[in-house]
């Protein structure tokens, strides 16, 4: 039976961030990382959830500034904000060896921590990243933008595409945390999770990434009818045994 945990709340530059700690006894634990506007309530958040209480592991999820119940200005966050809480809620809810599991933007934050972790010796047991969207203010989103939306971002300071509203700090921001310019040094096993129906990150764009990561140890699972969420039934099951693969690989 999962037990219900309470949010709770930590101050971060002045800002109150919601925390979901689950604590379990054996390792390694999850480390749940969201997308864009999204929340720690999610589908795939919430499973990840049950599947460490199941499995007596730990599980940390967090909702960004600006989302979910965590207080801040949505329209302050970027890329390096949301890296530096990430950063600061793993140090201090995490202990031993985690798996980072990020989803769309999520996925970014999840490369970039495991770049920071690396240089300052922490152990990352693997990476999971479902329908990543690294470097998306760039190659996905600023590089398409149409002349009226160029004139909107620079005139009111943001852009509302699908009706969501994307920040010129966010944009400009991302630039500081391109990944897929170079070789990405990690050295843990990636899995990596993507639907071929995806309209929001095309699946091309994970194409493209794995040509940035080491030669082994990364393994990409393509979903042939799955969307973006990647939140059905089937695509939990998937992402559960993705989990289950990589503490496999690391027991």
């Amino acid at each position: 039976m999962n037990q219900k945990i309470q949010a709770q709340f930590i101050e971060i530059d002045e800002t109150k961030i919601a925390v979901l700690e689950r604590k379990g006894k054996k390792q390694p634990g999850l480390f749940w990382l969201g997308g864009y506007r999204s929340n720690m309530m999610g589908t795939k958040a919430s499973a990840i959830d049950i599947l460490a209480d199941e499995l007596s592991l730990s599980a940390i999820r967090y909702d960004y500034s600006g989302h979910g119940l965590s207080e801040g200005d949505f329209f302050q966050g970027s890329i390096s904000v949301w890296l530096q809480q990430s950063l600061i809620v793993f140090k201090k809810f995490t202990n031993g060896p985690q798996i980072l599991i990020g989803s769309s933007m999520g996925g970014w934050i999840a490369i970039r921590m495991a770049q920071e972790l690396k240089k300052q010796q922490t152990n990352i047991a693997g990476i999971i990243l479902v329908a990543p969207a690294p470097d998306f203010t760039k190659t996905l989103l600023k590089h398409n933008l149409t002349q009226t939306e160029k004139l909107s971002l620079k005139t009111k300071g943001f852009v509302e595409i699908s009706s969501i509203p994307y920040t010129h700090l966010l944009i400009s921001d991302g630039d500081k945390n391109l990944v897929m310019n170079g070789l990405i040094n990690i050295e843990c096993p990636i899995h990596i999770l993507h639907g071929m129906k995806d309209e929001v990150i095309p699946y091309q764009h994970t194409l493209q990434l794995m040509k940035h990561l080491p030669l082994n140890d990364v393994t990409l699972t393509l979903i042939k009818d799955g969307n973006h969420s990647l939140s059905r039934h089937q695509d939990i099951k998937i992402l559960k045994k993705s989990i289950l693969n990589l503490m496999t690989l690391k027991g």
